[in-house]
């Protein structure tokens, strides 16, 4: 099997941890572009000793270590984009333990396997994880609206969401009911399945929904290798089915640490 056939499998799971990372389905392409980019250049130096998904996330990694956007940028100040967003955080929380954070529980690595990822001791990822999860509990307060027509995961997600500190608008679980849940109560945050109790799509309703609002979402669907195909619109956090409280929690927290509304006073 070449390595173009070993790393296939994992390249949509590794762009939803770019997409996540940076805030910008652009800015986390162009990161996951690089670095396969750079293993074609150089497929000699692909790490071997490890498995190939580590092995591709390391590279992603290195690419990252080297050209993260949100360290010394110099670009627009203000409030109107991603990064700009991210550096009026960086103050209450560090790169670093975001990605331990997002590596551990969004894409279920182990703290051995974090901590190569990131040059970090097992014991150092830990500690960064409390230290992200510490942040987010700071993290200023969103209303909710949650799309998902399984009663028993649509109260788990409630659970998880009020757990947090957050309010809950409504559940929706068809997309007319969410786009006039939106419209009755403007969410901060949305949290929607992919297919809904009358066969329609959870995308159709963000859609709808986006055209009125300027607001964050968060996918949630059993198949995320569906929606990261590169050949449609596709979403900056996605959750896969079933999903642990802790893949919720670090998908909400990144999704606000993006969004322009919930920066922080002070």
């Amino acid at each position: 099997m070449s390595l173009g056939q070993e790393l296939a499998p994992h390249l949509p799971f590794l762009r939803r941890y770019a997409r996540a990372l940076t805030g910008s389905q652009t800015h986390g392409d162009a990161f996951v572009r690089a670095t396969l980019e750079a293993i074609v250049a150089a497929p000699e130096s692909f790490p071997r000793e490890v498995e190939p998904r580590l092995g591709l996330y390391k590279t992603f990694h290195a690419i990252w270590s080297t050209a993260n956007i949100e360290e010394g940028s110099d670009g627009d100040n203000g409030l109107g984009n991603p990064e700009a967003i991210a550096q009026a955080r960086l103050s209450r929380i560090t790169p670093l333990s975001r990605q331990a954070l997002l590596l551990t529980a969004l894409e279920g690595f182990s703290a051995a396997d974090a901590g190569y990822l990131i040059g970090a001791e097992p014991n150092e990822i830990d500690n960064l994880v409390q230290e992200a999860l510490g942040e987010i509990e700071r993290q200023t307060l969103a209303d909710v609206l949650i799309i998902e027509d399984e009663p028993i995961i649509a109260m788990d997600i409630e659970t998880i969401v009020r757990d947090l500190g957050h309010s809950v608008t409504g559940v929706a679980v068809t997309r007319d009911e969410a786009v006039a849940q939106a419209r009755a109560h403007p969410p901060g945050l949305v949290l929607a399945d992919i297919q809904l109790a009358d066969d329609s799509s959870g995308i159709d309703a963000v859609r709808d929904i986006l055209a009125e609002f300027a607001v964050p979402v968060i996918f949630i669907t059993a198949f995320p290798e569906r929606l990261l195909t590169g050949t449609r619109p596709e979403p900056t956090f996605l959750i896969t089915k079933p999903f642990q409280r802790a893949t919720v929690k670090a998908a909400i927290a990144q999704a606000l640490f993006f969004d322009a509304a919930t920066v922080p006073a002070g």
